[in-house]
């Protein structure tokens, strides 16, 4: 199925129901939630998920694990989906939080082949043993470290998601807290114990989230720069510690060896 909304087939008696969609660059799917847990892969594009525990930064290739029931947002970045809603029932093991995985090839084919089926397809044939194997390879998946935290309190989420939506190379602990009302050393305490990390670091992991859209019509050096790191070195060092890969891995021009 594609380009249908999830709702005119949610009623089906099918556990999952695959159904790819097309969405113009900068689409934004304001907050929704489904009944059933959603895979959402993006086969092409960037993906920026929200909900109100965090936010997850989806590359090209990569896939989401949105939990039933969850309240999210979805900016779409030259995005066409390949995703699956499945009855909460076929998966009591779906993370409870949202979760980015990789999509090897295999993954991938299932994908492309289950949105051609029918909301009703036959589970007795070739589309119902696609739709089981489709599963059996999501459980197989890693979590990736492509997110961050977002605060409950309203006014530490205020800064957070004001930072991703603008990161700045140049923001300080200080000028946070004056924001807040608070010493530094109490805002500190504060945003460590409701993200688990510190601000500092929060921000640092932001700006190389940031990086991921950019990557998509910049060259690496361009978005190190754009993003305030002195060089491409230090940039590429850094998001390889973070993410596991080099920018350059992202980068939709790659220069041929």
């Amino acid at each position: 199925m594609k380009n249908i909304p999830p709702a005119e087939v949610d009623h089906v008696d099918r556990a999952v129901l695959p159904i790819g969609t097309d969405y113009a660059h900068g689409h934004v799917l304001d907050w929704h939630e489904h009944r059933r847990a959603q895979f959402l892969y993006g086969a092409t594009g960037v993906m920026a998920v929200d909900t109100a525990e965090g936010a997850w930064t989806v590359p090209p290739e990569r896939a989401v694990l949105i939990p039933p029931a969850t309240r999210h947002r979805v900016r779409m970045l030259g995005v066409s989906t390949r995703s699956l809603y499945i009855e909460p029932h076929a998966v009591p093991w779906w993370p409870t939080t949202c979760t980015v995985v990789d999509v090897p090839p295999l993954l991938r084919e299932l994908l492309l082949a289950a949105v051609e089926f029918e909301a009703d397809y036959s589970l007795s044939g070739r589309a119902g043993s696609v739709a089981a194997l489709l599963l059996y390879e999501i459980a197989e998946r890693a979590p990736l470290p492509f997110h961050v935290g977002i605060p409950a309190s309203a006014d530490l989420a205020g800064l957070c998601r004001a930072y991703l939506a603008a990161p700045d190379a140049d923001a300080t602990n200080a000028a946070w807290a004056a924001r807040t009302a608070m010493s530094e050393r109490a805002f500190t305490r504060r945003f460590r114990a409701e993200t688990g990390e510190s601000p500092a670091v929060w921000r640092g992991r932001a700006r190389l989230l940031a990086a991921l859209p950019l990557l998509r019509t910049a060259s690496v050096s361009e978005v190190g720069g754009r993003i305030g790191y002195s060089s491409p070195a230090a940039f590429t060092a850094a998001f390889t510690r973070a993410f596991g890969l080099p920018p350059s891995r992202f980068a939709v021009r790659r220069v041929s060896a």
